[in-house]
């Protein structure tokens, strides 16, 4: 059971207090701090790499697409069927 003096309406922090005391701590600044090894440079090669293929690619594909998606105007489709074409090539025979 509850005590008589807690109430659940009130707020209560808890703060955990570490003794600064210490002066080895540099704010997570190691002695490794700032260094990157090899294996990061030969992946960010191969990202470069990676990129530039992916570009490539890309232009490849776009140079292939047409000028224009718009449908195209009336006057430049035939409203009848070329001569010799359809049924009348086929009764001709």
């Amino acid at each position: 059971m509850l005590s008589p003096e807690f109430d659940l309406g009130s707020t209560v922090a808890f703060v955990a207090v570490q003794p600064s005391n210490t002066n080895d701590d540099k704010g997570g600044q190691g002695e490794d701090f700032g260094k990157s090894s090899p294996v990061g440079l030969v992946l960010l090669i191969l990202f470069f790499v990676a990129v530039f293929f992916l570009v490539k690619s890309m232009n490849k594909h776009i140079k292939g697409l047409p000028a224009s998606f718009d449908e195209p105007a009336a006057q430049d489709q035939p409203s009848e069927a070329a001569p010799g074409t359809g049924s009348e090539a086929k009764k001709a025979d």
